[in-house]
């Protein structure tokens, strides 16, 4: 059991049945009044976010929660296949505990968070940034806009449509950036 004064953003804990994970939080003492904490908890399985008020010193429940190193091998009727990065250990996920399956490739080593005490996988969290190759998109026109930020749609190798610089040509590599699902840079191979 911990309390209130022990919040750090990124702890999990359990409220009302489910696991969240503090994204936000402030400690507020009014003139008037107990002092009380505002957080904002995402809810490790649906991803929501939510916003709560506990009191200053009450009790939580904190859960043990582990990021453990995998390596995606494969799609099939299962789900989602991965190997543990140094126990060679082979687990399958479905892909509802997948935020945006079309960034999984062959050999991309992510992180499986996982319940310690239970030993269940509550989701899958990707590296920053992962390395796909254009598979199709329209070929940019010299001249062919005034501004310099100008975006055109693109499909990459796994299926995943972003929109990218009208400079990206079909066969390029790029970066894209995980969190939002958007270009980040061209990349020599």
């Amino acid at each position: 059991m911990a309390t209130t004064a022990d919040f750090r953003n990124g702890l999990c804990l359990e409220y009302n049945g489910d696991l969240y994970r503090l994204v936000e939080f402030q400690h507020v003492k009014p003139g008037k009044g107990g002092a009380f904490v505002r957080t904002k908890l995402k809810n490790i399985k649906t991803g929501r976010v939510i916003e709560n008020t506990f009191n200053s010193g009450v009790k939580i429940d904190v859960a043990r929660v582990e990021n453990r190193p995998y390596q995606y091998l494969y799609k099939d009727d299962l789900g989602y296949n991965f190997m543990h990065n140094e126990t060679f250990e082979q687990i399958s996920i479905p892909e509802t505990m997948i935020e945006e399956p079309l960034i999984l490739k062959e050999g991309l080593n992510v992180y499986i968070v996982t319940h310690a005490d239970t030993e269940t996988p509550l989701a899958c969290e990707f590296p920053p940034f992962v390395e796909m190759q254009v598979e199709y998109t329209e070929p940019g026109l010299k001249g062919d806009t005034a501004s310099s930020n100008a975006l055109k749609p693109a499909t990459l190798d796994t299926g995943l449509q972003i929109r990218v610089p009208l400079f990206i040509e079909t066969g390029e590599w790029i970066k894209v950036d995980t969190r939002d699902m958007s270009y980040s840079e061209r990349v020599k191979k």
